[in-house]
């Protein structure tokens, strides 16, 4: 016999009956909380710390976007020339939906050249700005901004002030990259900190196609 032909535990009709009325409370209790949540509006969203997942958490908004039929957009800054699954699937299959901006030249140790990077990171931004302030694009996904935040590229007072001071109010914004400086972490309306327990990559693994990118 195998584990899906195995009958359910036992369970007795006092266990069953104090189960059902626990679970009944617990609903009636949410019920309740989800009758006051009616609110909407669009969000700023915040993906940091030092573990892996920020980027891919944030496309899995975006392709709910997209599963929505909800125009998109992403502008990716640091990250440059490398193909990567996410950026080949929307292009090959969404495009009409999600507008797709590459902007970096690679990571700062790739380039070696701050004037370019400096450069690369503000016409990025403007790029950002201009997909935000467009009323019928309903979420932008600023990639790795945090990096060109972190190393002073761009002024985190001026990138929070412009999402409180200017962006559309059903538009949501999500932001990732490690070190999210306290300017946006202020205005967010959602901040996740991703730990690091354990990365392949201390182990001498690469990354790697379907993983990593």
């Amino acid at each position: 016999m195998t584990d899906a032909t195995l009958p359910p535990p036992a369970v007795s009709p006092e266990e069953a009956a104090r189960h059902a009325q626990k679970k009944a409370r617990i609903k009636q209790a949410r019920d309740r909380m989800m009758t006051e949540k009616t609110g909407e509006k669009g969000l700023v969203i915040v993906h940091t710390g030092p573990g892996k997942g920020k980027s891919s958490a944030a496309f899995g908004m975006i392709f709910r976007m997209i599963a929505h039929d909800m125009p998109c957009a992403v502008v990716q800054f640091i990250k440059g020339a490398r193909q990567t699954g996410e950026r080949a699937l929307i292009q090959r299959h969404f495009a009409h939906l999600c507008q797709f901006h590459t902007m970096g030249e690679g990571f700062t140790w790739e380039t070696q050249d701050k004037a370019r990077d400096i450069a690369a990171a503000r016409a990025a931004w403007d790029k950002g700005k201009a997909l935000i302030r467009d009323p019928a694009i309903r979420m932008v996904l600023l990639d790795e901004i945090n990096i060109a935040l972190r190393y002073g590229y761009l002024d985190p007072t001026e990138v929070a002030a412009f999402l409180q001071g200017e962006k559309p109010q059903m538009t949501h914004v999500v932001l990732t990259g490690r070190n999210a400086p306290p300017e946006l972490l202020e205005i967010a309306d959602l901040a996740t900190e991703m730990a690091l327990v354990r990365h392949p990559f201390r182990d001498g693994i690469k990354a790697q196609p379907g993983v990593e990118f």
